[in-house]
């Protein structure tokens, strides 16, 4: 069986995340992990998770790179 999970924060490599933008706006995004992408603790305080949009790259022609952070509400993941 393969691992789907190939990384040290047991991410799945595609997968769905929502998140409050600052302006208190909820979104969704189609997101892939990668070697890039990371979660780590901003210098306020808060969670941050950057990861590779897959709508925003398609359309720019190029990986585009987006963070999510837990500073309004928790992100949630789904596969």
């Amino acid at each position: 069986m393969e691992n789907k999970y190939n990384n040290q924060y047991g991410m799945p490599e595609t997968f769905v995340i929502t998140f409050t933008k600052q302006n208190g706006e909820s979104t969704t995004r189609k997101a892939k992990w990668n070697d890039q992408c990371r979660e780590f603790v901003a210098q306020a305080g808060h969670k941050v998770l950057t990861f590779l949009d897959l709508e925003a790259t398609e359309l720019a022609g190029r990986d585009q790179y987006r963070n999510a952070t837990n500073k309004i509400t928790a992100w949630s993941i789904k596969e």
